[in-house]
């Protein structure tokens, strides 16, 4: 089978991860921590699990020229991402997300954009051949415009939360966004082009086209670490999945068993699983 070729147009973040019993509730302080740090940025992550899925994947992105910049790009190297459109800003930093996990694997995120706030719609290819998948942790305009320029299949995250222009989301091939974005969204949900997907966080998630349900799949019993970033690899691992041709219940299914995966190991990028461990999961492996 040949290996789509996808531009990914995103964020790239240096994650920074206290892991403790419990989060902190507002004004509160937990102590006992352990740090991590890992590669992150939901443009990256979803780069990163694409190319770790079966794609050929360039990231467009914007970074610091820092220290954190090298560290967040490295497994993207590792992997082949092609990076030459990932340029360093000299007045920026690269962006970093301080993230808090507890022992049940629930997160709190905060981020620092630093160079993902400065891109610009102007700085964009000016035709995308290739198909494309946008996140909104870069600037809303960037992402529109990048949509308006796409000549092939297109899907966004929207997340976090942000308005978009109508035609934008009557452009795109497919939608992914988890219960509190679909609230958000409203009436929109159905005046989305293509297929909409809807997380459901423990109880998987759901395929929409046209407003009708197409296919709702529960994910494995798997012991959670850390779930961040699973939202990234479900939805590059649907997007993948409907560009090979795959059916909607099929698609829905890799795509919810590789993010029940991903939250078996910590980190975003570090936890993002191989092919051959998703489809030897999907055929009942678990060796």
């Amino acid at each position: 089978m040949t290996r789509p070729l996808v531009r990914v147009i995103g964020s790239v973040n240096l994650d920074i991860v206290a892991s403790a019993p419990s989060l902190p509730r507002p004004g509160e302080t937990v102590i006992g921590a352990s740090l991590t740090r890992h590669p992150g940025g939901k443009g990256a992550n979803q780069a990163l699990a694409l190319a770790r899925l079966g794609a050929d994947v360039r990231l467009w992105a914007r970074t610091g020229i820092d220290a954190f910049a090298d560290e967040a790009l490295a497994l993207l190297r590792a992997e082949g991402v092609d990076l030459s459109e990932v340029i360093g800003l000299p007045d920026s930093h690269t962006g970093v997300a301080l993230i808090g996990v507890d022992a049940a694997g629930e997160n709190q995120i905060l981020v620092a954009s630093g160079a993902n706030a400065r891109m610009r719609p102007e700085d964009l290819p000016p035709d995308i051949t290739e198909a494309l998948l946008c996140q909104l942790e870069c600037p809303v305009e960037v992402v529109a415009a990048a949509i308006r320029r796409a000549r092939g299949f297109v899907a966004l995250n929207l997340a976090p939360y942000a308005p978009m222009p109508l035609d934008c989301l009557q452009r795109l091939d497919l939608l992914v966004l988890n219960e509190i974005e679909a609230e958000a969204l409203g009436d929109q949900v159905a005046q989305a082009g293509g297929a909409v997907a809807i997380t459901l966080g423990a109880e998987g998630a759901r395929l929409l086209r046209g407003g009708r349900e197409t296919a709702r799949v529960r994910p494995p019993e798997v012991r959670v670490v850390d779930s961040t970033g699973a939202g990234d690899v479900f939805t590059s691992a649907l997007m993948l999945s409907l560009l090979e041709g795959g059916d909607d219940k099929g698609a829905l299914r890799f795509a919810c068993i590789a993010a029940a995966l991903s939250a078996t190991r910590p980190g975003a990028q570090t936890a993002c699983p191989t092919r051959r461990e998703v489809e030897d999961l999907l055929a009942g492996d678990m060796t």
